[in-house]
């Protein structure tokens, strides 16, 4: 009897060890990219593929693009996938990045109610701004130092709306993430910049629709970069490169392009171009 329970302990003992040994050998490298990436689905439809081909695993780290930069900053993340080209410019001149190489476009869109108080309605972004602060229309915004937060302060300076004078109880600061402040617009019946890919994937839209659409300056540019390993000598470098190395292939902008809800293509590939 006190054989067999030291044989089933010694086997049960291996199994671990043999578990936590793979888990070790377990090749991943950690990406920190934005909210809209994850919630509209693009890296549930990407990652599946990238795996199978380069037999590397991606953890995904969702954040407002600031705090994906800060993440990377800090060193916990091998690479970045953003789309703020300001903020990421920026994070290059730090020395904190590599290289920005250009991966995928969409756009935003202002949603709001389609009754649209405020008359906001039409294709230009500045002037439908404008009466939405006329009329003290609700206005949801994220609040979380992310990409679409840092266009949505660009588009009201530009507008010539000073919030720091009109900011009032028509507009709500979240903090949150694109998919949230969805839901919080939904429940408010708000006004609310978004970015084209979640708005599609959303499915709490009460009686929320796009007002605003088609205005170039709603232009979307998302840039990938690896973490420098100067700065953090743990970075993955090698698999971090095979991971933007595919994104940027005909491959990876393949799939990019393939990614579709309800027909409509969410994300379009512009790496190189």
């Amino acid at each position: 009897m006190i054989t067999r329970r030291l044989f089933c302990s010694a086997l049960a003992a291996a199994g671990l060890l043999a578990a936590t040994a793979s888990q070790a050998q377990e090749r991943f490298i950690t990406v920190s990219s934005t909210t809209s990436t994850e919630q509209s689905g693009l890296f549930g439809h990407l990652l599946p593929a990238f795996e199978k081909a380069s037999g590397i695993k991606v953890r995904v780290v969702a954040l407002g693009t600031g705090q994906a930069l800060d993440m990377a900053r800090r060193g916990d993340a091998d690479v970045v996938f953003v789309h703020d080209k300001v903020a990421e410019e920026k994070f290059i001149a730090e020395g904190f990045g590599v290289k920005r190489q250009e991966v995928m476009y969409n756009d935003f869109v202002v949603i709001g109610p389609k009754a649209d108080p405020a008359k906001a309605a039409g294709k230009d972004i500045l002037e439908g701004l404008r009466r939405i602060e006329a009329a003290k229309a609700p206005f949801v915004s994220r609040g979380d130092k992310s990409g679409t937060h840092a266009a949505e302060l660009r588009y009201w300076k530009a507008a010539g709306v000073d919030l720091a004078a009109k900011k009032g109880a028509w507009y709500r600061d979240t903090g949150s993430g694109m998919g949230p402040a969805l839901n919080t617009a939904a429940s408010m019946n708000a006004y609310i910049l978004a970015d084209r890919g979640t708005w599609l994937s959303f499915k709490n839209r009460g009686d929320l629709g796009i007002v605003v659409e088609g205005d170039t300056k709603l232009f979307n540019q998302y840039g990938v970069i690896l973490v420098n390993p100067a700065k953090h000598a743990h970075v993955k470098q090698a698999d971090g490169q095979k991971f933007i190395d595919w994104i940027v292939s005909p491959e990876g902008q393949k799939a990019i392009a393939e990614y579709k809800i309800g027909g409509e293509q969410l994300f379009f590939p512009n790496a190189g171009r």
